[in-house]
């Protein structure tokens, strides 16, 4: 039995973040004569037995009778092919947005309203993806989260009037012997026509044979082209962390020339130089970057030394122009010439600086999906005579002769509880500040239920992967996390007592929604358990719940409510600020002022700003974690290389 703490309802103001709209839960369709009754429903006799479903058949047959809509634009009929409560999750393929549309009638504007671009309706055929795993071929599956509605899903491949793509589709039926809807459609953008990725059969020579005079070899021309030496970069990236090496990668493989800066001495910095004992929370088989996936030897997870290796090879294997020991000077918008004027100072390896001026088209923040740090300013702290006091992205790791020494930690999430871990592994009397809730999950909860046949060592392919979880809109994707929270707090049930029992207090996440939400609507909010959650349960490691602080002592911590807690070391875990403020911090008030607030929901549960049109022209973000960062990354460079290629302008559909 889930003690009290588990079960109390998420604090409203933990449901989304500033600004954002907070998503409803799905509801799955049901047939006509059914109740709400879950065993009614195991033992429904008013749609087909599932046994009885020709999952290609119906497909097929299917698709016949939307392509026939699709060919007369009869966007009536095609908005009649889908349930009362059916989605339309679109990525491109239809509008230069992410849009995800709900019910006929929604479907219906959406359709008439795409129809008004330069290019008319674009959506022109869909077929049943028959290329890649058998797993992509219809099958009868679930569609809802308790497994009660049985439907049809398959790939699909699509054409558009631009390009190519591929999607998924959920069917179910009403009634036996009923038409069969769509409960939910997705389509996405993958390849632009006459503009392919260079890849596979379309990869590049890299040699120039003999017959030439004074040729340069690869290595001679890999080093004019990464410094510019004749030509001028279309895109520029601030950024080399995952974000910004992910566009790079994409924009590279669309012949579109990118230059990525960062200060850090090496790429991988961003990782390499963080506190001692990180490692990745999120398992192999969810990181794979594009182009170059993780071997097959990798870790499952992976420690921040070798992320940062990996990232080194990776630019350096896909040839990606990053300048490390570089500086953002000066960056201005030229609205009448549509480009940019970027001055940046590059340290080279003997310290003499250069300062070079470039005049990109595009710029994209690519500096985490998080902003400035959130460090707040605590009243003494210039007193405070202890050993250190910083933010966690300061922390450089415990000291080893910690033994006798008092450490404390402000914030309670991933960071909070490694940092704290790693404390009490040196010695530290440790105690950890928690001044809300927050959701705490497994690993193993993690890789055993939530991830467990999509991103696993028995999971599909991952970009089939990515197509099962992305191919779902957010609210329905919300239901099913739902039901996977209570699979996962009831696999956690000892921990979450133990934690309860030790004043920690944690929370479901938005609706119940758990760990995935947590991360969407708030950007953290929540810890992966990776053996600190049994520390606090033993009392290790100690809980001050529930409490500001109201000032920073020479030698300690004074609380809101009087108490005081003596400290050698203070580390604020405190997190990251949207970022926004990183642009206004960075581009300044012009830029920052026309951008809208990034990560959260918009009202069609698309996430607002990032890898889109940001509202100031020519001017991008991307980040997340390294799957989202693989996922978007492609959408990203598609709209940018259409932008260049004069398939469409900023504004149209």
């Amino acid at each position: 039995m889930a003690t009290a703490d588990v079960d109390t309802p998420v604090p409203s103001h933990m449901r989304t973040v500033p600004g954002s709209v907070n998503i409803h839960v799905a509801r799955f369709p049901r047939s006509k004569n059914s109740s709400n009754n879950s065993s009614n429903n195991n033992n429904n006799n008013n749609k087909t037995p599932a046994s009885a479903i020709d999952p290609a058949k119906v497909a097929s047959a299917f698709l016949d009778t939307f392509n026939q809509a699709l060919d007369k634009n009869d966007f009536t009929t095609l908005s009649t092919l889908f349930v009362e409560n059916g989605y339309w999750r679109d990525h491109l393929a239809v509008t230069w947005a992410f849009r995800t549309v709900r019910t006929p009638a929604g479907i219906l504007d959406f359709a008439q309203s795409s129809a008004k671009s330069r290019d008319g309706f674009r959506l022109k055929k869909l077929t049943v993806d028959h290329s890649g795993a058998a797993a992509r071929a219809p099958k009868v599956a679930p569609v809802d989260a308790a497994g009660e509605v049985p439907g049809v899903q398959f790939f699909i491949a699509l054409q558009t009037a631009l390009g190519s793509g591929t999607g998924l589709v959920k069917l179910v039926q009403e009634e036996e012997g009923g038409e069969w809807r769509i409960f939910t459609l997705y389509t996405r953008l993958e390849q632009l026509r006459g503009h392919e990725e260079a890849t596979y059969e379309r990869r590049g020579q890299g040699v120039q044979h003999g017959g030439r005079p004074g040729r340069k070899n690869w290595a001679e021309r890999r080093e004019a082209d990464a410094n510019f030496e004749t030509t001028e970069p279309a895109v520029f990236v601030v950024g080399a962390g995952q974000a910004g090496l992910t566009a790079a990668a994409r924009l590279k493989m669309l012949g579109i020339p990118t230059l990525v800066i960062d200060q850090n001495e090496r790429v991988g910095d961003n990782w390499r130089k963080r506190y001692h004992q990180l490692v990745l929370h999120d398992p192999v088989w969810y990181d794979h970057l594009p182009y170059m996936p993780f071997p097959p030897s990798w870790p499952i997870f992976t420690p921040k030394d070798k992320l940062a290796d990996f990232f080194e090879a990776y630019a350096r294997l896909l040839e990606l122009d990053v300048w490390t020991r570089t500086e953002l000077v000066h960056a201005q918008y030229d609205a009448d010439k549509k480009r940019w004027k970027v001055i940046v100072n590059r340290k080279r390896a003997d310290g003499a600086g250069e300062v070079r001026t470039f005049y990109p088209r595009h710029v994209i923040q690519a500096t985490g999906h998080s902003g400035k740090k959130n460090q707040p300013e605590l009243k003494g702290a210039e007193t405070f005579q202890g050993h250190r006091l910083c933010h966690s992205s300061e922390f450089p790791g415990a000291r080893e002769d910690g033994e006798g020494r008092k450490a404390i930690v402000i914030g309670s999430c991933n960071s909070a509880h490694d940092i704290a871990q790693d404390f009490l592994e040196k010695g530290y009397d440790v105690t950890m500040v928690q001044r809300s809730t927050t959701h705490v999950v497994s690993s193993k909860a993690i890789t055993d239920i939530a991830l467990k046949g999509v991103y696993s060592e028995d999971g599909p392919p991952v970009d089939d992967a990515d197509m099962l979880i992305h191919g779902m809109p957010t609210s329905v994707l919300k239901a099913v996390q739902i039901k996977v929270n209570e699979l996962q707090t009831a696999h956690d049930k000892d921990i979450l007592e133990g934690l309860a029992r030790a004043g920690f207090k944690v929370d479901r996440g938005p609706d119940d929604a758990g760990l995935f939400f947590k991360y969407f609507q708030r950007g953290g909010g929540y810890y992966i358990d990776v053996g600190a959650s049994q520390l606090i349960a033993d009392g290790k490691i100690k809980v001050k719940q529930g409490q500001e602080v109201e000032s920073v002592l020479p030698h300690g911590l004074r609380f809101a409510d009087g108490t005081e807690l003596d400290a050698d070391e203070i580390v604020l875990a405190t997190g990251y600020q949207n970022m926004r403020t990183q642009t206004r911090a960075m581009f300044g008030d012009e830029v920052a002022d026309r951008v809208g607030d990034v990560w959260g929901f918009n009202e069609e549960g698309e996430m607002r700003i990032i890898w889109q049109r940001s509202g100031h022209p020519g001017f991008w973000f991307h980040g997340g974690n390294l799957a989202l960062c693989r996922y978007y990354s492609r959408f990203l460079a598609l709209q940018i290389k259409a932008l260049e290629e004069g398939l469409y302008e900023d504004g149209d559909i």
